[in-house]
C-alpha cells in the first residue's frame, strides 16, 4: 500500500526542501491537484494520440487563441513520436509552410486543408475534414 500524502508535502519533496528524504516523491502518491482536483490512480492516464473509431484522421481548421493566424491541426494519428514528426516533416515540405508536433496532434500553418487531405489519402490515410 503507498503512503498518499498531500501536493504541499510533494512539492516540498521535489524541490528537496524537507530534510528526511531528498528523493521526489512518485506520481502516484500525489493525492490532489490544483489543476486536476482529486488524483485516482486507479485510472489510466489518457494519451492524445489515440484513433478515432471509424479510423479516420480528422482536419480541422482553428484560429482561436492563435492571434487570429489560421492553423490547420491532424487529429487521430497513432504511432510513435518519430514517426509523427517525419510526417510533419514531409506535409511542412510538401505545403512550404511551418508546423509541428504538440500532444500527438500535428500542427500546419496556413488554410491548406485540400492540399493537406490530398497528401494523406496518397500516403493511404483515411481523412475527414472537421470544423470550419
Amino acid at each position: 500500500m503507498s503512503k498518499k500524502i498531500s501536493l504541499a508535502d510533494w512539492q516540498q519533496q521535489l524541490t528537496g526542501a524537507t530534510a528526511e528524504s531528498t528523493k521526489p516523491a512518485k506520481q502516484a502518491d500525489l493525492v490532489y491537484s490544483t489543476a486536476t482536483g482529486r488524483i485516482d490512480a486507479s485510472s489510466p492516464a489518457v494519451s492524445a494520440a489515440e484513433g478515432f473509431a471509424d479510423g479516420a484522421l480528422r482536419i480541422r481548421r482553428e484560429t482561436k487563441g492563435r492571434g487570429g493566424k489560421t492553423v490547420l491541426t491532424i487529429l487521430g494519428l497513432t504511432g510513435s513520436p518519430s514517426e509523427l514528426s517525419q510526417l510533419c516533416t514531409e506535409l511542412k515540405k510538401k505545403c512550404a509552410c511551418g508546423g509541428s508536433v504538440k500532444d500527438g496532434i500535428i500542427e500546419i500553418q496556413g488554410d491548406k486543408r485540400e492540399l493537406v487531405t490530398t497528401l494523406l489519402q496518397q500516403k493511404g490515410f483515411k481523412v475527414k475534414q472537421a470544423g470550419g
